[in-house]
């Protein structure tokens, strides 16, 4: 079995068959899709992110990345990450909390339309999403930040959590009077999220001009306004994809063989 290759190395070889600069975003992608590497951890987005601005932070012109524009990359030369050569070269490994595309100003993370089928209530339910598929999943039941309730597409309903986690405030509203009215949500968090899965602590202080790209971002995304041309380009978050609770998937086939042995 051939060894896996490092975040760095996995990065090169994507950057490296590609004719034109790609999004960290999409290095991810490529990386995943050709099984570079199946040790994704929470963040696979932000570490490689958070890999090559650590290169250009530290290395300057001796980096082999260029950024082209915000998140975007190339090699700035052939760079063969395997050779002995360019091994020594490589700065060490970082974590992504030294992303210098300082990902996590405001808004760290968000998901958009969660279903509300694919979550099982509870005073503390499992909020899952995924930055990409086959990356860890993570439970954003204790984030903090603000949440829009959906009726189809209608937003219904706008709130915020503070002294209560986002997952308590969603449960809330499955008793409450907008109980019947709501199939869908988003929601938008301050709490950064660690490679391991982990949220971490709300930042001490924000400053005011971040604020305000934030909101203007956060309004954006989450309306659609038909004359803004553009996405909330300020929200410097990672998407998360939603990944339903396997207690859903448990019920189902639990009322399946139920409902066999009775026709039986």
């Amino acid at each position: 079995m051939a060894k896996e290759l490092t975040w760095r190395e996995a990065i090169d070889k994507v950057l490296g068959a590609s004719s034109a600069p790609l999004h960290y975003n999409e290095i991810t992608a490529r990386i995943i899709a050709n099984q570079l590497r199946t040790n994704l951890g929470a963040t696979p987005a932000a570490t490689v992110n958070a890999q090559i601005s650590s290169s250009i932070k530290r290395d300057g012109s001796a980096s082999p990345y260029v950024r082209v524009a915000k998140g975007t990359f190339i090699l700035a030369k052939p760079h063969v990450a395997t050779s002995s050569t360019s091994k020594q070269k490589l700065t060490p490994p970082v974590d992504e909390s030294e992303d210098s595309e300082e990902q996590y100003d405001i808004v760290s993370s968000f998901g958009m339309f969660w279903r509300r089928e694919a979550i099982q209530w509870s005073a503390s339910p499992k909020l899952l999403g995924m930055q990409q598929l086959g990356a860890t999943p993570v439970d954003f039941n204790k984030q903090l930040g603000i949440y829009l309730l959906y009726d189809g597409r209608e937003v219904i309903y706008i709130g915020r959590t503070t002294d209560r986690p986002l997952g308590r405030r969603l449960y809330e509203h499955t008793l409450d009077r907008l109980a019947a009215r709501w199939d869908r949500f988003s929601w938008f968090g301050l709490l950064p999220v660690k490679e391991s899965g982990q949220l971490a602590t709300l930042p001490g202080t924000f400053e005011a001009t971040k604020i305000i790209s934030a909101l203007e971002a956060i309004l954006i995304e989450a309306l659609e306004p038909r004359q803004n041309r553009k996405r909330g380009d300020d929200l410097s978050a990672v998407e998360f994809i939603q990944k339903e609770d396997p207690e859903i998937q448990k019920k189902k086939v639990k009322a399946s063989l139920e409902a066999a042995i009775e026709k039986l």
